[in-house]
């Protein structure tokens, strides 16, 4: 190991240093890239129902194949507050202030962050 050590060259350091930064860069550049949005999109079925600023505090009742689910916004963070689905997962999700709660039987996903209903869907951070 002492071998490979003293064999490098000050160009290889300087190639190793350029590395490092440039992926300490990208992770900086990624998170710029990441949406910073404050609606929160609400679709049904797979299509958009309601979008809201983060701002405002409200409750909202959506209907949904297995009947009303309640989304509360309050204090820049989501939740689902009652959802009338047999097994409630979106209940256990809790607070979120950015991401996404799904309720897979009532075919409800609540987006925190993710732009407008009007904005179109295409490459994301991750994707490139």
């Amino acid at each position: 190991m002492k071998t490979i050590i003293r064999s490098t060259t000050c160009a290889d350091r300087l190639l190793f240093l350029l590395l490092v930064l440039a992926s300490c860069a990208g992770i900086f550049i990624s998170r710029e890239a990441v949406s910073q949005s404050s609606d929160v999109l609400i679709e049904v079925n797979g299509k958009a129902a309601y979008t809201f600023p983060l701002t405002t505090d409200r409750l909202v009742t959506v209907d949904g194949p297995c009947g009303p689910t309640v989304v509360e916004i309050r204090e820049r963070k989501v939740h689902v507050r009652e959802a009338s689905c047999p097994n409630r997962l979106c209940l256990k999700e809790g607070w979120i202030s950015k991401g996404v709660i799904v309720c897979l039987p009532n075919r409800i996903v609540v987006t925190v962050g993710g732009g407008s209903a009007g904005s179109p869907r295409g490459v994301d951070a991750v994707t490139g």
